[in-house]
């Protein structure tokens, strides 16, 4: 890749995003992206040679990341392979371009942009779609190579330098949260799963995650759907039929189902075994009555919105510190581009050098037919010297880069000729 290509990634570097903020769950299913759509987004892409481009698409969001000089033609080819129309596409997205598009990157990947602040999964999303559009590709990209580098350590940074991840954020893990902070010897209680819907398989999937081997059942209208959901994570289920017997061993009910109106009442706790009930259900599917019992405890969406509430107040308060780290790497990115862009100044600086180098040591080896090993070795010290003060200074004045580039080639000219010539 040559470096005028590589300067025109730079500069053009874009991102055209669908999310959460501009267009409802049911708007930004129409523009879903997945893994059959790359090889012919990726082929069409390279066919036209239009640069690279890479797509993020999750349930918050869909983005297109490129470095192409013209990200419309990107759009129209995203959306012939999608097959919706452009306009319709174009009248919900946000475009971003250079600085602020690594910026937008650097933010998704911190969960700053995320729809539950600090929610850390949009990462490993980036990662593996990147990855997943590489194995499309000959060629590597070295500016979407960086910034994707750049964003893990960026989110990596912030998870363990803030507290912008720090408690729940989530109805189902704001319960499991619930049972960490509330029950001792979690690893001998019997919790029992009523419902396998979103809500229930994001609360199984929690309880496995942060409870060291837990005693879990699983139980649901639909055994088919139960017995996906007990393959998928290795626990057991039980048929709804048996789930009132099931109640009598069971130390803390989770009820995730979506009936209409409560179905666990007081009824379900006759022989006042100690039980903690948590309703993640809207409308309410337990009866408050059941409290009544006194061994009996309620925790419902309520008791859980409260405590998230709390958790994103607490986050937000960790956005500055967030934000700063961001600061911080974007400037070294930044500065990383701009050596990157000066590369080829930079190194023809460093031949024209070492050229009135080979010169000198070549009228030194006729005078004396001998070159100190030593001289040799402090020369090419001091050429890597002023070569990185010319580097810095073309960084901060990249307009001279040129000028200075020419300066030294009319050097190199004015050196005696033959003599020089002798030598090469």
């Amino acid at each position: 890749m040559d470096s005028k290509s590589q300067i025109h990634q730079t500069s053009n570097f874009a991102v055209l995003s669908i999310s959460y903020e501009k267009a409802d769950a049911e708007t930004r299913s129409k523009f879903a992206f997945f893994d059959d759509h790359i090889k012919v987004f990726v082929a069409d892409i390279h066919a036209q040679n239009l640069g690279d481009a890479f797509v993020v698409s999750t349930c918050n969001r869909t983005e297109i990341y490129t470095t192409t000089p013209n990200y419309l033609l990107i759009a129209e080819l995203y959306c012939k392979s999608i097959n919706v129309s452009l306009p319709d596409f174009m009248s919900f997205v946000t475009i971003l371009k250079r600085e602020e598009a690594l910026q937008h990157l650097f933010r998704v990947a911190s969960g700053l942009e995320s729809q539950i602040l600090g929610d850390f999964e949009i990462i490993g999303q980036i990662k593996n779609a990147y990855h997943r559009f590489k194995k499309e590709k000959t060629n590597a990209n070295p500016y979407l190579e960086r910034a994707i580098n750049c964003a893990i350590q960026i989110s990596k940074k912030i998870k363990n330098e803030t507290g912008i991840s720090n408690g729940a954020a989530s109805m189902s893990y704001a319960a499991v949260h619930y049972i960490l902070n509330h029950q001792s010897q979690l690893s001998e209680k019997n919790i029992l799963l009523l419902g396998v819907g979103e809500i229930g398989q994001n609360t199984v999937e929690n309880l496995v995650k942060h409870v060291y081997k837990p005693r879990i059942k699983i139980a649901n209208r639909s055994s088919e759907l139960a017995e996906k959901i007990a393959e998928k994570y290795q626990i057991p289920h039980i048929a709804f039929a048996d789930f009132e017997e099931e109640l009598h061993q069971t130390d803390i009910l989770i009820v995730a189902t979506g009936a209409q109106k409560p179905i666990i009442n007081k009824t379900h706790f006759p022989n006042g075994k100690e039980t903690l009930v948590i309703d993640l259900s809207i409308p309410n599917n337990v009866e408050k009555n059941i409290t009544e019992n006194k061994n009996v405890s309620l925790v419902n969406v309520d008791h859980l919105a409260a405590q998230i509430q709390q958790t994103m107040s607490q986050r937000k308060k960790e956005i500055p510190k967030a934000e700063e780290i961001i600061k911080l790497m974007t400037k070294d990115f930044l500065e990383w581009e701009k050596k990157r862009k000066l590369a080829p100044n930079i190194h023809s600086f460093k031949a024209s050098l070492k050229k009135i180098e080979d010169y000198e040591m070549h009228q030194i080896h006729r005078k004396h037919k001998y070159v100190n090993v030593d001289d040799m070795q402090l020369s090419d010290k001091i050429i890597q010297k002023i070569t990185n003060r010319f580097a810095k200074y073309i960084i901060d004045n990249p307009w001279k880069a040129e000028e200075v580039s020419k300066l030294m080639n009319e050097i190199l000219v004015e050196m005696p000729k033959n003599e020089f010539n002798e030598k090469h």
